[in-house]
């Protein structure tokens, strides 16, 4: 039923992880389907290659910014 809805409206995501400043993780809040955003800033589906890409960003962006501590 979640999923017809989503079909019928759209996905309503919210953000579930701030990996940097500028790049995020998404997922939707009817379905539970995730993203994220690409280099191009568009919404791209959260793939594990993706999720590795982002864990790494992370961990960089962390490093070199130790006062934007992301949660």
């Amino acid at each position: 039923m979640k999923k017809l809805f989503c079909n019928i409206f759209g996905h309503h995501y919210s953000v579930s992880k701030k990996v940097t400043s500028h790049i995020k993780e998404y997922k939707c809040i009817h379905c539970s389907k995730e993203v994220t955003t690409d280099v191009s800033g568009n919404l791209s589906i959260l793939t594990p290659e993706l999720q590795d890409i982002n864990r790494t960003l992370e961990r960089i962006y962390q490093n070199r910014h130790p006062e934007h501590q992301v949660a």
